[in-house]
């Protein structure tokens, strides 16, 4: 402490201020502290010396008016009316050292335990196959379950453009502090410090496990893995398999999965859906899942319980998701006391083939790579319907490269649909629909030739022809935004555990270190990190205090409960039956989602889809048909099932959206802009994860758990 520099700035001392805060009676007790940061000097407040619960630097030391500020704000986060925050458990010291010396402290289970322990995996996917045979070659007992009719059909495999790691090959700058610092900045500054910090600190090592794993990464001529740039960054650090990175590091857990099922160290049950988590004495010790085949429930009781199901894009309907992708498994966790995450947080990918007609299912999504050498544009003239080859230089707008010179057409995922958006709104979108613009690959191959190009995006450049009838060699691509994946899901702590004790969840379906937007690349990069690197370590904490505890067994009353649950929820839809299909409504929803929370929300649009929203949950209830029998295979089932969840995670989205007043990343309040149009955070009203608590005959309750940034400067996010 500088007591001395302070009164002579201030004209107070740190004693002085000590006595202040003693004597706001509204107040825990807790200790007081004025610290120093460059030239600056902040306030700072702990509850306990002993735990990471606590305000960290309220704002700037500027004298009575930052007192007083700082006084409101700890009123406001310890209020009665509020619940009590909570924390990620972070480990202490710092940030460089904290999971280093996580790891070589936290309790381990042994060998001889880990053949008596049981964990439950579901989803099989890249976070959930190398949890599996991570977990399976540590030697516990696991179980993995998946919908589909193999592990390889995971969502995963749809995965195009590449993988992220800090092994800064070029010499261009890159280090684990950069990558870093890019995830932080990319989600604009919402995302937990550690956690993001971490996988950074492990991507170097996915590299080196999936090459050992025999994946095919494209190399240089000289045999040293390549590596080329996406959006958000100024170094190349994605790794690549041409256009089909999701599918070989897939198949490369797969294998590491298949080894394990043959050691009989992992069962794999394919066409099986969890339905719900079943706890005891508060703790996940089991799940109830259905048999897609035959329409059976079964039951499965275990130590621990890992969900690893993805995201929920396919609320919007219309996405880049595969059609089966749902949110039901973190949904029915999240009414059993899970959490959930910042659901508003979705991200809408710029580089998809636009919507063609009322027929489509889903949407195609077009590698974020092809940003490396394609040039995005639209006509300087409104309305143009002139063919691209027949618009001149001269008379096209290179509008991302004109409003972010410094990134051009490699700005983060959010920014550059927006500014697609902005110029399709004005008048200047191309296509038919005028929902369009270009992606132009002719200076590229002008440059480097066909035959480079065809090299780099081959397959990608086959697909688009297949789906539009046109050659991207010869005419732009036609690209537009869509949903493609969430940065909100279940919330989880520093050990990926949720709310729930002996719950963890991983990958894309919880909400942790992404922020409110993706970094390109970055999605693969996290599962795998997840599956491979943390969980195995982080379960082993909850593991070691479960070895003396009584194993559950299948016959107890809690998973009777559970299952009679899952079967009467499932059989009061089906006994509906009125004339309206499933997808039917899942469409109806959609559109509202999409044109009230997707890529711009304003406080009157929410409020009305929240009233949207409750009539189509009414008319669910009362017009749904299901076709078929009850008891047997019935795919419309399923699907409704899929669907009911996806409608009470809709509304909870547009609460979500109508809390945080601020915009951030891919969540964009027309009421929170810049002057140039840029989104706009509130970082003294918002710097926070909503965490929402599901209350069963009341709206969900609103948990805030608070986003502290010692080692990033908050700044206003810029890539001009």
């Amino acid at each position: 402490m500088e007591t001395l520099e302070l009164k002579e700035q201030f004209g107070y001392s740190v004693e002085r201020f000590l006595d202040l805060f003693k004597q706001n009676k509204k107040l825990p007790k807790g200790s007081f502290q004025i610290k120093k940061r460059g030239e600056s000097y902040y306030w700072y407040y702990s509850l306990s010396k002993a735990t990471s619960d606590r305000v960290k630097y309220l704002c700037k030391a500027d004298g009575e008016k930052s007192f007083d500020r700082a006084l409101e704000i700890l009123n406001q986060k310890y209020s009665s009316s509020e619940k009590k925050q909570f924390n990620g458990n972070v480990p202490d010291g710092p940030l460089e050292s904290k999971w280093g010396k996580y790891k070589s402290s936290i309790p381990l289970v042994s060998p001889a335990n880990k053949k008596k322990t049981n964990i439950i995996v579901i989803g099989t996917g890249l976070a959930g196959a190398s949890a599996s045979a991570s977990l399976g070659e540590l030697g516990y007992n696991v179980k993995s379950f998946c919908f589909q009719d193999s592990a390889r059909r995971a969502h995963s495999i749809a995965a195009q453009g590449g993988i992220n790691a800090a092994k800064n090959y070029q010499n261009d700058g890159d280090s684990v502090y950069r990558l870093f610092y890019d995830t932080i900045k990319g989600g604009d500054y919402r995302s937990r410090e550690a956690n993001v910090y971490r996988l950074a600190e492990v991507s170097a090592n996915i590299i080196d496990q999936c090459v050992a794993q025999g994946v095919p990464f494209a190399r240089e001529y000289g045999g040293l893995l390549d590596n080329r740039s996406f959006g958000g960054v100024q170094v190349s650090r994605t790794f690549y398999a041409r256009g089909q990175t999701g599918q070989q590091l897939l198949l490369g857990a797969y294998s590491a999965l298949s080894r394990q099922v043959k050691k009989e160290k992992v069962q794999l049950y394919t066409r099986h859906e969890m339905q719900d988590v079943v706890l005891v004495d508060g703790k996940a010790k089991g799940v109830i899942v259905k048999d897609l085949i035959n329409g059976k429930y079964e039951r499965f009781a275990a130590d621990a319980v890992v969900l690893a199901t993805g995201g929920y894009g396919n609320v919007y309907y219309l996405s880049t998701n595969a059609m089966g992708s749902n949110v039901t498994a973190s949904w029915r966790a999240y009414k059993k006391g899970a959490y959930f995450a910042n659901p508003s947080f979705c991200q809408i990918h710029p580089t998809c083939i636009p919507v063609s007609g009322d027929h489509q299912s889903k949407l195609t999504l077009m590698s974020e790579s092809l940003r490396n050498d394609g040039r995005i544009w639209v006509p300087n003239k409104k309305g143009d319907s002139r063919l691209p080859k027949d618009i001149p230089e001269e008379e096209r707008n290179y509008y991302l490269e004109k409003r972010y010179p410094a990134f051009g057409n490699l700005v983060p995922r959010d920014v550059a649909s927006r500014a697609a958006k902005e110029e399709c709104d004005n008048g200047y979108g191309v296509g038919s629909s005028g929902l369009a613009v270009y992606l132009d690959f002719k200076d590229a191959i002008q440059k480097m030739g066909k035959d480079t190009v065809a090299a780099k995006y081959g397959n990608l450049f086959a697909m688009y022809e297949k789906i539009t009838g046109e050659d991207p060699y010869i005419t732009p691509m036609r690209i537009y935004p869509a949903i493609h994946y969430t940065m909100g899901g279940s919330w989880v702590d520093y050990n990926l555990m949720t709310t729930i004790p002996g719950l963890y969840a991983i990958g894309e379906c919880n909400f942790s270190d992404h922020g409110a937007n993706r970094l390109g690349a970055s999605a693969l990069m996290q599962g795998l990190a997840d599956g491979y690197f943390v969980l195995p370590y982080t379960i082993g904490d909850y593991l070691s205090k479960q070895i003396s505890k009584e194993k559950v067994d299948i016959n107890m009353t809690e998973f009777d409960e559970a299952e009679n649950a899952s079967i009467l929820k499932m059989k009061k839809i089906f006994d509906v039956q009125g004339n309206q299909t499933v997808e039917s409504i899942h469409k109806k929803l959609g559109k509202i989602i999409w044109d009230y929370c997707g890529m711009s929300r304003n406080e009157k649009g929410l409020n009305k889809a929240l009233n949207l929203v409750q009539n189509i949950k009414q008319e669910f209830w009362e017009t749904v048909k299901i076709p078929g029998e009850f008891e047997s295979f019935n795919t419309e089932l399923d699907k409704a099932g899929r669907v009911i969840d996806f409608i009470e995670l809709g509304d909870l989205m547009i609460r979500d959206a109508l809390n945080r007043k601020e915009s951030c990343g891919g969540h964009f309040r027309e009421e929170s802009q810049t002057k140039t149009g840029e989104a706009k955070r509130i970082d003294d009203k918002y710097s926070y994860v909503s965490a929402w608590q599901y209350q069963k005959d009341s709206n969900p309750l609103l948990n805030k758990e608070e986003l502290i940034f010692e080692n990033i400067k908050l700044a206003e996010r810029s890539y001009k």
